[in-house]
């Protein structure tokens, strides 16, 4: 990704290395508190303080304490914060970062959801940035061979965990007799859907499922509030046929019914508009077609979500 600025990048993996055992007491009894958290934290300020650079970029629930921001505001770097998770989300709050979140110059959120909560929280500035796709990664590919193609062949792929909301639509779809494959964690958990769990897949393996199957399905993670989400970006560039789950930012992002996706709002509807797609093999082609152009043809990269922050903090701050 060619920037018109350098960048250093520091691994925030590395404040969660350390004793697999300290790690679940300062998950579960300190507030998700990382092991290592406090030396990260300085090493992100140390790098502040020897490179000075204009912007500090942290992404989701990163692991830097208050007083670290603080120091780096004070180094008068602008902090900034693209927060792909929501904070309120009770699998990701974390006191530390409740209170660090106050000292980012601006939050941008992948959901107008959780806007006027960042705003009545204390944060200055906050805006809306949806979710975005990597070139390099997300393009269509298919199998190269049949058997291949035969392996990663299915009515319906997804990629993304078992969350609770989730599952009721995918034992829905197993319940109709569709063929479905699962990508994503803990789908092997529940009796329903284990059969159809393909373990996590790499972007190319990704690739190739979007292609190999008819109709790839698009679920927004609902304990986050999302309108959407990674996949609404990865799959259309990859060209897939989307069954996507309605909302407004859907709808924003990918145009009306039938322009270049297929939305449903229940289970039931779900399974209608379904059927019909599996019947209309023109139909799926073209809808691939027109969302893999909505979406490439646009400014929806990560490399411009990340101009489109530096550039409106430029401005401001």
């Amino acid at each position: 990704m060619e920037l018109r600025y350098p960048i250093t990048q520091l691994n925030s993996v590395d404040a969660f290395a350390g004793n697999r055992w300290i790690g679940k007491v300062n998950w579960w009894l300190r507030g998700r508190r990382p092991n290592r958290f406090r030396e990260f934290s300085e090493r992100v300020v140390e790098a502040c303080r020897e490179q000075q650079p204009r912007w500090l970029l942290a992404t989701g629930i990163a692991p830097i304490e208050e007083p670290a921001l603080k120091e780096i505001g004070r180094l008068g770097t602008t902090r900034l914060n693209y927060l792909t998770d929501d904070p309120w989300n009770p699998s990701h709050r974390a006191p530390w970062f409740m209170n660090a979140l106050r000292q980012y110059d601006w939050i941008f959120s992948t959901r107008r959801s959780n806007l006027e909560d960042l705003r009545d929280h204390g944060c200055p500035r906050v805006s809306y940035l949806p979710f975005a796709y990597a070139p390099h990664l997300h393009y269509p590919e298919t199998p190269r061979t049949s058997e291949a193609s035969s392996r990663l062949s299915a009515d319906v792929a997804f990629a993304g965990g078992a969350d609770p909301d989730r599952v009721p639509l995918i034992v829905a779809l197993v319940r109709e007799g569709v063929t479905v494959a699962l990508y994503g964690g803990y789908w092997n958990r529940y009796a329903e859907t284990k059969q159809f769990a393909r373990g996590l897949a790499d972007p190319e393996t990704l690739r190739k499922a979007i292609g190999a199957a008819k109709v790839a399905l698009c679920l927004v993670r609902r304990a986050n509030h999302d309108g959407n989400a990674m996949r609404t970006f990865e799959v259309a560039a990859m060209r897939g046929c989307m069954l996507a789950e309605y909302t407004d930012e859907h709808r924003e992002i990918l145009g009306d019914d039938g322009e270049t996706v297929v939305y449903f709002r229940s289970p039931e509807q779900m399974i209608d508009r379904l059927r019909w797609l599996l019947e209309h093999d023109d139909e799926r082609r073209r809808l691939g077609s027109a969302v893999q152009a909505r979406i490439t043809g646009g400014r929806n990269t990560y490399k411009d979500r990340l101009e489109a922050m530096l550039t409106v903090s430029t401005t401001v701050c």
